[in-house]
C-alpha cells in the first residue's frame, strides 16, 4: 500500500511546514496552519494534456523554444464582449481567451445570477457550459425562468469531479465555462475532502491548466470568509488571471464589482449593478446613485470625486462630531481607513486650530463605497469642521486633495478630469490643490486652489 504524503500549509500565505505550529512564521497569522494530504507516492494528480480548440497559445502541440523579448509579437490581446458593459469594464475591455477569472462575494450578493445572465447571453453566439456543483439543475432552471433569460442554448452539467468536467469539456469544446463553485470541486488523486486547502489548490490548478491549453475562458465562483477575504489557500489568487469581488449589503439593491487583480486590465476598476426582480442591471451613471442628497444642506456633508480604475466617481462623505462622555473618544470610519482618520484629526488640531480630543468623530461614505485613495483627505477634514461648527457647506461645492502631516495640500492624480466630472453634474465651486487648478477657466465652475489646510478652511 502506497504511503500518503502530508504537509502543513498556512491558509493565508501558503507557507508549508513539516509539523503543525500555532503561528505562521512567514506571515505572523495565528491558527491558520492546516494539515494537507498531498496524495500517495504511487502517483500524484494526473497530468492533463488537451487539444487546443479555441486558439489557445498553450496547446498540447505547441513547440517550446527560447526567444528574445524583441521577438515577441505585440498585437492586441483578442477579446470578446460578455454582453455587460460594466463587467467588460472591470475585466479590462472584455473576455480574453484562455483566461481564468475568480469571482468572490458573500452569500446572496448575486454571483450566480450575474454569471447565469452572462452565460445565457454568450450561449446565443458561442458554445457555453455552466457547471453547478452546489445547486441542482432544476434550481438553476427555476432562477433562469424567474429572471426571464433565454436558456434554450446554454449547456448545463451538475458535476463536482474535475477530471470528468475536463474530459467532457474537451469533447463539447465550449468557449466559456463557469464552475460554481471551486470549493465543492475535487480531484480523485487527492485524498482530502472537498473544500480543503489541497483540494481547492489542485482543482484550481487542474482547471486553470485546462483553460490555458484550450483557450477557454474559465469563471470560478469562490466563497468568502466572515472577514470578506476569499476562502481557501492564498495561492488560489496567484493561479488565476483576474480576481473580482462582488459586494453589496442585504438592505441595499446596489452591487459593486471590483477587480483586485487583473493581468489584462486596470486594478481597482469598479462596476455598479442594481439588483432588480429580473436580475442584475447595469448602472450607466454610478455617480447619480451615490449623490441622492436631501433638498436642504446639512452640516457635515461634502461631495468629493474619487478615481475608480479608469473613471471618476462622485460620492458624498458625511461626518458627525459630538461631545464624548468616554475617557477615550470614539473614532469610527465606514468606507475609509480608521488609522488615517486619527492621523488627519491630529493634523487638524496642529495646523487647523480645531481640537477634537474630547469629541466623538464618526465618518461615513454614503452608498457603501470603499475609498482607498488619499484624495478624500481634504473633504474628510472639511466635513468634520462643518459638523463641529454646525455650519452647512454649499451643495454646489466639490472638494478633493491630499493632506500632508505638515498641513500642506498635495495634488491628486487626474485632478482636471475630476473637476470636469463635477462640472458635468452641475457643481459650481471646487476646492482643489493649487497644482490641480486648470490653466484655462472652466465655464460654470469656480475653482479655488489652496496650498495649506488653513487656506482651505478660510475658503469655505
Amino acid at each position: 500500500m502506497a504511503k500518503t504524503k502530508t504537509a502543513f500549509v498556512c491558509n493565508d500565505c501558503g507557507a508549508d511546514y513539516r509539523k503543525w505550529q500555532g503561528q505562521c512564521s512567514a506571515c505572523g497569522a495565528w491558527n491558520t496552519i492546516t494539515e494537507v494530504r498531498l496524495g500517495s507516492d504511487a502517483g500524484g494528480v494526473r497530468s492533463a494534456r488537451f487539444d487546443g480548440y479555441a486558439g489557445g497559445a498553450g496547446g498540447a502541440g505547441a513547440q517550446k523554444k527560447v526567444v528574445t523579448l524583441s521577438e515577441v509579437a505585440l498585437e492586441e490581446m483578442p477579446r470578446f464582449t460578455s454582453g455587460s458593459a460594466e463587467l467588460d469594464r472591470v475585466l479590462g475591455g472584455g473576455l480574453v481567451p484562455g483566461s481564468a477569472v475568480l469571482i468572490g462575494g458573500h452569500p446572496g450578493a448575486g454571483k450566480s445570477t450575474l454569471l447565469l445572465q452572462t452565460m445565457c447571453h454568450l450561449a446565443a453566439d458561442m458554445p457555453a457550459l455552466y457547471i453547478t456543483g452546489e445547486e441542482s439543475l432544476q434550481q438553476v432552471a427555476m432562477r433562469a425562468s424567474r429572471l426571464g433569460l433565454k436558456a434554450d442554448q446554454l449547456q448545463m452539467l451538475s458535476e463536482t469531479s474535475v477530471e470528468t468536467i475536463c474530459d467532457l469539456a474537451n469533447e463539447l469544446r465550449p468557449k466559456v465555462i463557469v464552475i460554481d463553485s471551486i470549493q465543492v470541486m475535487h480531484v480523485a488523486d487527492v485524498q482530502s475532502a472537498p473544500g480543503s486547502v489541497s483540494q481547492v489548490r489542485e482543482s484550481a490548478a487542474f482547471l486553470t491548466r485546462f483553460a490555458k491549453q484550450t483557450g477557454t475562458v474559465l469563471f470560478l465562483v469562490g466563497h468568502v470568509t466572515k472577514d470578506g477575504s476569499l476562502a481557501g489557500p492564498k495561492v488560489l489568487e496567484h493561479m488565476i488571471d483576474c480576481s473580482l469581488q462582488l459586494e453589496g449589503s442585504s438592505d441595499s439593491r446596489f452591487r459593486t464589482l471590483r477587480s483586485h487583480k487583473n493581468r489584462f486590465g486596470a486594478v481597482n476598476e469598479l462596476g455598479v449593478f442594481a439588483m432588480l426582480e429580473n436580475g442584475l442591471k447595469e448602472v450607466k451613471n454610478p455617480s447619480s446613485i451615490f449623490l441622492s442628497r436631501g433638498s436642504e444642506p446639512s452640516p457635515g456633508s461634502v461631495v468629493m470625486v474619487v478615481w475608480e480604475g479608469t473613471r471618476p466617481l462622485l460620492v458624498e462623505l458625511q461626518a458627525l462630531v459630538d461631545e464624548s462622555h468616554l475617557s477615550n473618544p470614539r473614532r469610527v470610519a465606514v468606507g475609509l481607513e480608521q488609522n488615517r482618520l486619527a492621523m488627519l484629526l491630529a493634523v487638524l488640531n496642529r495646523h487647523g486650530g480645531l481640537m477634537t480630543g474630547d469629541q466623538d468623530v464618526f465618518v461615513n461614505v454614503v452608498g457603501g463605497v470603499k475609498v482607498l485613495e488619499t484624495s478624500a483627505d481634504l473633504a474628510l477634514l472639511l466635513a468634520v469642521v462643518s459638523s463641529f461648527r454646525n455650519m452647512a457647506l454649499s451643495q454646489q461645492l466639490m472638494v478633493i486633495g491630499e493632506v500632508g502631516l505638515s498641513g500642506e495640500i498635495r495634488p491628486v492624480p487626474n485632478g482636471q478630469e475630476r473637476i470636469r466630472e463635477a462640472a458635468k453634474h452641475g457643481f459650481q465651486r471646487a476646492i482643489v490643490p493649487i497644482a490641480n487648478v486648470p490653466r484655462e477657466p472652466m465655464p460654470g465652475m469656480e475653482v479655488v486652489g489652496v496650498k495649506t489646510l488653513a487656506e482651505a478652511l478660510d475658503a469655505i
